[in-house]
């Protein structure tokens, strides 16, 4: 379980690829990695991953093939940044939201809107998971726990959301450099999924 506050911006070091799985090498700072063990779970761009490997301030992580199709990891290149975070301790800050690690999909960078202090970012809201997200409701972009400002109107064609960046966010993400036609992971609060299967199994109960 993670919080969705970036801890740290890493960098892919190798990527190796066997058919339909990736084996990604991501380097941190010597600090970050110092204490970090095997099979510890570490969020890649928001993706929970395990370290399989640790060596010389890199840990290496294989990539399925499902995970490969619901996120952007797919399309990282040698030396691109990734936001990183590891897991939450139970005597930790929940200085975000409550983030599994769990990609539901990914999305794309319609625009960009720069002000003297801050960004407007406006990105794409797959249809399946457009019910989840509400304004000033969370939701997690590549790992960071963002705040909705803003959503498309009903019926206006595909949805959107989008969400304004401090300076913060900018410096010690990987948000501070993403484009419009770029890919970003999406994962949208797990609350809103229990109340809805909490909700329906009730109302299934009412037809008996």
């Amino acid at each position: 379980m993670f919080t969705g506050i970036v801890q740290e911006l890493g960098e892919v070091a190798a990527i190796q690829r066997y058919g339909d799985a990736v084996r990604l090498t991501i380097r941190g700072s010597t600090h970050y990695m110092q204490d970090t063990e095997l099979g510890e779970s570490i969020a890649v761009n928001g993706v929970c991953l395990t370290a399989t490997g640790i060596l010389d301030g890199t840990f290496t992580a294989d990539v399925m093939g499902e995970t490969l199709n619901r996120s952007g990891l797919g399309q990282l290149a040698e030396g691109a940044p990734v936001n990183l975070e590891r897991p939450v301790r139970l005597a930790d800050r929940l200085g975000g939201h409550l983030v599994q690690g769990h990609v539901d999909a990914a999305a794309t960078v319609i625009s960009r809107t720069r002000a003297e202090h801050w960004d407007q970012v406006r990105i794409s809201l797959p249809q399946g998971i457009a019910k989840y997200v509400v304004e000033k409701g969370s939701i997690a972009v590549d790992g960071a726990s963002l705040t909705v400002s803003a959503l498309s109107p009903p019926g206006t064609g595909e949805p959107w959301f989008e969400v304004s960046l401090i300076p913060e966010t900018l410096k010690r993400t990987t948000l501070g450099t993403r484009s419009p036609g770029d890919t970003v992971n999406l994962e949208v609060d797990v609350v809103a999924k229990y109340v809805e299967r909490l909700l329906n199994g009730q109302s299934a109960e009412g037809t008996r």
